[in-house]
């Protein structure tokens, strides 16, 4: 049964984080929906091309602001949800520092806006809470098999502490918190060089450079088109009772890199060949999301099969974005970090 109600179709919602790759396809759709939007983002990773077109709608409205420091929002908010942190590890990698305090600090922040206005509270969690996992598939009460003191811990661990700070904040009566657990995510808007998978691999591809396969290549992963990622944050969002725990959101179906690498070449008609690199360090192996609790609760699941996601995604790098200049890992001073990390 779906759980889905709608709430005041007037109401705002604010996302942290709207600029980025899944944030401004969330903006799109809350604006569909009739909610007016406040987009939070420091475009440190996000983009002012994927707003443009929302730039001079009625209810849109953009603040740029790092969620490191505290935020005032001058009017009240219905829904807060959290998408901002730096998402795959080149970028999350590039100032650790900042990766953990954006999960940390930024979400205490965000909570306290939700908070004082009784707002719903959306946390966008990472299947990477998981680690390296020994349970396969993965389950929402499997506590995870993380390096916490690896050069992926800022991220793992940022959104596992983000992920119990949400769930102090509910027991202590303050905000109604939800918590996503995100699965690889990837369609339009994604940048061509965020170090994700498809990205990598589509760029690649359409550029005629060789694939990079690191490790074997027989590692799985399992791929969500964002279409229907959207669909299911605003499922939980809205779902008429809190599930009282995290919740998958992700595609159940599970590829090798390998088999993931020939569609993309097959797709693209590229002449380009496989080269393997050394496997990075707590790179997982095996990543597959157990969705039963989304469907069940949610009445969601995903619907876009990865060749036709693949086909759209592909299209979207082909009209320029693989051409263009690319932007180098997003680099943050310590100092200024620390300071507004440390900002009250």
């Amino acid at each position: 049964m779906n759980a889905i109600t709608h709430l005041n179709p007037l109401g705002t919602a604010l996302v942290a984080g709207g600029a980025g790759f899944v944030g401004s396809h969330l903006c799109d759709r809350l604006l569909d929906r009739g909610y007016s939007v406040i987009c939070v983002d420091s475009f440190l990773t996000g983009s002012r091309e994927n707003i443009a077109p929302l730039t001079n709608h009625p209810r849109f409205r953009l603040i740029e602001h790092d969620i490191c420091a505290p935020l005032d929002i001058d009017e009240r908010l219905d829904l807060v949800f959290n998408l901002a942190c730096a998402a795959s590890p080149p970028h999350y990698q590039a100032d650790p520092i900042h990766t953990m305090m954006t999960s940390v600090v930024g979400t205490g922040h965000l909570l306290t806006l939700a908070a004082r206005d009784g707002a719903r509270f959306l946390q966008a969690s990472t299947s990477e809470v998981y680690g390296d996992p020994e349970q396969h598939p993965q389950r929402e009460d499997y506590v995870g098999h993380v390096n916490c003191t690896g050069p992926r811990a800022c991220y793992d661990e940022g959104k596992r502490a983000a992920e119990s700070l949400c769930f102090d904040t509910m027991r202590a009566g303050e905000v109604d918190a939800r918590v996503a657990r995100i699965f690889n995510t990837y369609g339009p808007r994604m940048r061509p060089d965020d170090g994700r998978i498809i990205s990598n691999l589509v760029v690649q591809a359409l550029s005629g450079k060789p694939l990079t396969i690191y490790g074997t290549g027989e590692q799985t992963r399992s791929f969500c088109y964002v279409s229907d990622l959207i669909e299911g944050l605003l499922a939980l969002m809205l779902a008429d009772e809190n599930p009282g725990g995290p919740v998958n959101l992700g595609n159940p179906g599970e590829f090798t890199i390998n088999q993931l690498a020939d569609l993309v070449i097959r797709q693209t008609g590229s002449k380009s060949r496989k080269v393997h690199m050394p496997l990075p360090k707590d790179d997982p192996q095996r990543r597959r999301p157990d969705i039963t609790r989304a469907k069940t609760l949610l009445g969601w699941e995903p619907r876009v099969p990865l060749a036709k996601g693949l086909a759209q995604t592909i299209a979207h790098f082909s009209l320029g974005v693989a051409g263009r200049p690319e932007r180098k890992a997003p680099r943050r001073r310590r100092s200024a970090t620390r300071a507004e990390a440390t900002a009250r």
